[in-house]
């Protein structure tokens, strides 16, 4: 009689996902597309979430709880920079809004928070972290 395969280090598991906020938004969902597939510990997906799912099996739909330290962590206040007006020329500018901006390792995005003539506010936090979130997971299939 074969074990039953669970989720685990090395492991391909397929399975369908939510992202919720506490208050019930969802910030991201495949329920109604295919499901993702990825290697347990290939970094496709932050740890938190991985040992979240340990142990788990195809057929389990459960919703985990992910605690802002072990999703995309505290909200960073040194992430938190201020830039010359002078280096968004053409922008309109609004909070809220997200820029990308060429760093020697790529592209990475900032949230506008608050501008006036002189300077502007950039946060390069992720946009979830500080946040409890909800973490809702369906396995279809480990392998």
């Amino acid at each position: 009689m074969s074990e039953q395969a669970v989720v685990g280090p090395g492991k391909e598991i397929k399975l369908n996902f939510a992202i919720k906020l506490q208050d019930g938004q969802i910030v991201d969902s495949n329920f109604d597309a295919a499901p993702a597939t990825f290697v347990f510990g290939d970094g496709n997906i932050p740890e938190g979430f991985e040992q979240a799912m340990l142990g788990l099996k195809p057929g389990d739909h459960v919703e985990l709880t992910i605690a802002p330290e072990r999703g995309f962590g505290q909200h960073n206040p040194s992430n938190v920079q201020v830039m010359p007006r002078s280096e968004f020329k053409d922008m309109e500018l609004e909070p809220g809004l997200v820029v990308s901006f060429q760093e020697p390792g790529g592209e990475i995005p900032g949230v506008i928070t608050e501008y006036n003539d002189e300077r502007v506010m950039v946060d390069f936090n992720h946009p979830l972290a500080g946040k409890t979130l909800l973490f809702e997971v369906r396995i279809m299939a480990v392998d």
